[in-house]
């Protein structure tokens, strides 16, 4: 029998739960792969993902589903968990504020995210009117791919926080019949019942999913279901073809902003205007429809073409006001691939265009909901204004991998990049129009180099390009509808005109296996211009501005590590996850606010979790999150309290894979802390309503079932 190995190497990883460590900005840790534990075999689209993120001369993240479904998974908060560069908190119910390298550091988590561009199975979610949450249930993934900043260039996401890929189940994967149930508290109910299958040429999964909560924060309860189906045929060996449907509805109720003083007293109050004034989010039924063919010219080369249409409406009752809103985006995506050799050296060549576009009926009607002291002799229900926007993006861009080298690969690309949003006021007078259309590039310079078998080390100089969101024009304008213009006295009248954010960015890093570990580590360096930044312009506001900023500075460290601490057949294994992300970003010299850091994001987050497994297929974990204090405002006066959250989970998970079951724990020492901040100008020092309280002491149950 082997000796076991040695358990100091446990000191390595646990000396990061010490607060004291966390605040060092020179940790070299790294991102980790996690392999699921309930499964035997292993998943084939998981390990191509891996593959293909190792050709990648930056910062990326493969997350195997199979590892956090062996817990409560409510939202992408447990979905990008233990992903190093990647900050995913939830603001209650299923909006969650998600920013990698401060992409939309301080804007308000919910329906519109931005930063980032995300895809569903490899095509566009992401519009030019944001990233829109309800789709994105994660009981329908296998895996998720993340490339970290311009890391996303070759899947055409060149927004600062780069691409996220959430890539689902086909019948290649997926049980004949798989049922899960998930309880616990809050009054939190999740089912889901899916089947998939392989039939000769043809395959297919289909999923029924509902969720119900009655949330942790008072007015947080919320109710959700979907279904999602997928068909794959290959018509002959070169060939093959693949449509996607995806439909889902959520209704949320809002809680609002609260202080730090509330946070701390009574964590679950709701903001009191917001309860008493029934603020809810109800989108009606979001629809993703889309097809994905390949065809396999030769041994060597590949072109691919995607379509998608998306309609997601929204009625949103976030303030007086009630916003019906109707976005309609359609997308078109094509890819050649080729591997050849150019001058005697291996070459790898990609040439990618990817447009999305808003269709001519999206707008928005605003009506009194409750009157005020500007719309008091207005019954709830009278017609305000009514405002169009239009936006689309068009992405054409090539890029090439060539071994100049021995195991030394050059990266070289190029983009350009076409943006168009405009705005109208049409109702209850044309009160103005902003149309913008810009032409820009973003280029890519790269180099990665397999040191050994188990060492790459890579580095990158990269643009990075995002045009503000079409809706933002009319929300961030400051000229209104003076005196006399019925119910829409006060409401924005004529559209601002926005800059495309820039960013150059640098970065350097590496990713191996040692004795330590499964390791990566990267360090990036990003000059911005233009920077979309919002901003609460009061107490009582609802929905942030968004302005361009004078210049700023976006720097830091992502890390993780996977170790085995101690390992013996037959006995078990004691094993080790961490991942780390420092994050510095500030102005450079404002008029105003000098070398202030930015609000809305903690400057160290750090989760860990230490896991034992036995060979029956009984595990036990322990979990740590650690952050920083968060400042509030852009003046820097007051901060989110820093805060230490720690959490268990034991499990079962059966030798065959049929079945499994769980308790997650959450929040043991019940902290009370806040998990976003949207930040005002200048609170003076004032304790002002900025934060969303996180969730409390949670325990959850769950087991799920499959026929194989």
């Amino acid at each position: 029998m082997p000796a076991p190995k040695p358990l100091p190497t446990a000191l390595l990883g646990l000396a990061l739960v010490c607060p004291c460590v966390a605040e060092a900005q020179d940790l070299e840790l790294g991102q980790v792969v996690i392999r699921g534990q309930d499964q035997s075999g292993e998943d084939q689209a998981v390990t191509d993902a891996t593959a293909r993120q190792a050709q990648v001369p930056g910062g990326t993240n493969v997350v195997d589903m199979r590892r956090p479904l062996q817990g409560r998974v409510a939202s992408n908060q447990d979905v990008l968990a233990y992903q190093p560069g990647v900050y995913a908190q939830s603001a209650g119910n299923e909006g969650v504020k998600i920013s990698i390298r401060g992409s939309g550091i301080n804007r308000a988590p919910g329906a519109h995210a931005s930063g980032l561009y995300a895809m569903l199975d490899g095509l566009p979610l992401t519009g030019p009117g944001g990233t829109p949450y309800e789709l994105l249930e994660p009981l329908w993934l296998d895996h998720v791919d993340v490339m970290r900043g311009a890391n996303g260039f070759d899947r055409g996401g060149l927004a600062l926080g780069g691409a996220i890929d959430y890539v689902s189940h086909t019948g290649y994967d997926s049980p004949l019949l798989q049922l899960r149930y998930a309880m616990g508290s809050h009054g939190y109910r999740q089912r889901q019942v899916s089947s998939g299958q392989v039939l000769g040429d043809f395959d297919y999964y289909v999923a029924v999913t509902d969720a119900k909560s009655d949330g942790y924060q008072d007015h947080t309860a919320s109710t959700s279901q979907g279904v999602i189906a997928n068909f794959g045929y290959r018509i002959n060996p070169d060939l093959d073809t693949r449509f996607y449907f995806r439909h889902r509805e959520t209704d949320n109720e809002l809680a609002g902003r609260v202080t730090k003083d509330a946070i701390e007293h009574d964590a679950r109050a709701a903001n009191p205007t917001y309860q008493a004034r029934d603020y809810q989010r109800d989108e009606p039924g979001s629809t993703f429809i889309g097809n994905k063919t390949t065809y396999y010219i030769d041994d060597d080369s590949s072109v691919q073409a995607g379509l998608v249409y998306h309609d997601y409406p929204m009625d949103l009752r976030e303030g007086p006001n009630r916003l019906k809103v109707a976005y309609t985006d359609v997308s078109g995506t094509f890819d050649y691939k080729r591997r050849d050799t150019l001058f005697g050296l291996d070459s790898n060549s990609l040439i990618g265009l990817r447009v999305t576009k808003h269709l001519p009926n999206d707008g928005a009607s605003e009506f009194v909901r409750i009157p005020t002291n500007n719309t008091a002799s207005y019954a709830p229900g009278t017609r305000i204004r009514d405002f169009t926007y239009q936006g689309s993006d068009t992405v054409l861009h090539a890029s090439n991998d060539l071994e100049i080298a021995e195991d030394l690969w050059l990266t070289t690309g190029l983009a350009a990049i076409y943006t168009r949003r405009e705005s109208a006021v049409t109702y209850p007078a044309d009160g103005g129009k902003t149309s913008l259309h810009d032409w820009d590039y973003a280029p890519r310079l790269g180099l990665r180099y397999q040191l050994s078998p188990n060492v790459q080390v890579f580095g990158n100089l990269s643009r990075s390009v995002e045009a503000p969101h079409p809706w933002s024009l009319i929300y961030s304008a400051n000229q209104l509808f003076p005196a006399g213009s019925g119910a829409a006295t006060g409401a924005q009248r004529d559209p601002v005109k926005l800059r495309n954010q820039t960013a150059t960015t640098l970065e350097f890093g590496g990713r191996g296996d040692s004795a330590l570990g499964q390791w990566s580590l990267a360090w990036y360096y990003a000059q911005v211009r233009h920077e979309l930044l919002s901003v609460l312009p009061d107490a009582s506001a609802v929905t942030p501005y968004e302005l361009n900023a004078s210049p700023t500075v976006h720097q830091g460290v992502e890390a993780s590590l996977q170790s085995t601490l101690w390992s013996e057949p037959g006995v078990g294994q004691l094993s080790l996850r961490q991942a780390y992300t420092f994050s510095d970003f500030h102005y450079r010299d404002d008029n105003r606010f000098g070398n202030n850091r930015l609000p809305g994001l903690p400057m160290h987050y750090y989760q860990g979790e230490l896991r034992y497994d036995w060979p029956q297929g009984v595990f036990a974990a322990l979990n740590t999150q650690l952050v920083s204090k968060v400042a509030v405002d852009y003046a820097n006066s007051y901060y989110a309290d820093p805060y230490a959250l720690f959490g268990a989970t034991l499990g079962y998970n059966a030798p065959k894979g049929d079945w499994q079951t769980w308790v997650d724990v959450r929040n043991l020492t019940n902290q009370h802390y806040a998990a976003t901040v949207t930040p005002g100008y200048d609170d003076k020092g004032l304790d002002a309503a900025r934060s969303t309280p996180g969730e409390g002491l949670g325990v959850y149950l769950g087991v799920s079932w499959s026929l194989r």
